[in-house]
Parts: C-alpha cells; structure tokens; sequence
C-alpha cells in the first residue's frame, strides 16, 4: 500500500508513537523511539523489546499509532519482519552508534501497511 505524504510526515513528525503486538504474551502495547519510512515500510527500531520481539515471532500481524496532540493521529496495521541482519539491519546499527551510542539494536522492524487509519478525534459539534 502506497502511504500519502500527509501520512508519512505524520508518523516521522509524530510525539508519541506505539507498536501493539499479539502473541504468547498476550496483547502487547509498547512506545517507540526510532520510526524510518523506507518504500512505504515503516522501520522501528529495536533497542529493548523482549515480549513484543517474541509476538512477532508468533503473530505477524501488528497495529502502529501515532499522534501528535490534536493535530495528527493515524493507525496503521500490518504484516511484520524481523529483521536481525543483513543490509539494512547493518545500516540501521551503523546510523544507532552515531545517534544513540549508549543504545544495543537487536533487530529492525519492517512493517508493511495494509490499512491506515485517521484516528484524530472529531467534534461531531
């Protein structure tokens, strides 16, 4: 699925960010650091997912939110990979030494949407 740019400058710009995950630990909500778009992907980063690293592992499926305020909310949901080498992994562990040096990557996390949703609250007033 092709994401607008509307869409994409939400979920890069975005204060708050959340990946839900189901899986042997039940339903799994976590915040996000690290969000990249890649070819209408969306690439998280993992630095400290332990649950969520094994849902995925089960259950592919996964819902990403983001928002800003009142200003811009959008959910996504999709299919996951777990990607633990390989070029892009490489990149990502590279661009984290430079960023945030104090932080481990075990994994990148593909998401490819297959619905997106507005979800900014509306006044029906």
């Amino acid at each position: 699925m092709k994401l607008s740019q509307e869409v994409t400058d939400a979920i890069t710009s975005a204060d708050s960010k959340v990946l839900a995950t189901n899986g042997p630990h039940g339903i799994n909500v976590v915040p996000v650091s690290t969000v990249f778009i890649r070819d209408d992907q969306v690439w998280l980063v993992n630095y400290f997912f332990e649950k969520t690293a094994e849902n995925i592992q089960k259950d592919a499926r996964v819902a990403f939110t983001c928002w800003t305020g009142f200003e811009s909310a959008y959910q996504l949901k999709g299919e996951v990979e777990y990607v633990t080498d390989g070029e892009d992994f490489e990149e990502i562990k590279e661009w984290a030494a430079d960023e945030h040096p104090d932080r481990s990557v075990s994994a990148l996390v593909k998401i490819t949407p297959e619905e997106v949703f507005d979800v900014l609250p509306r006044s029906d007033n």
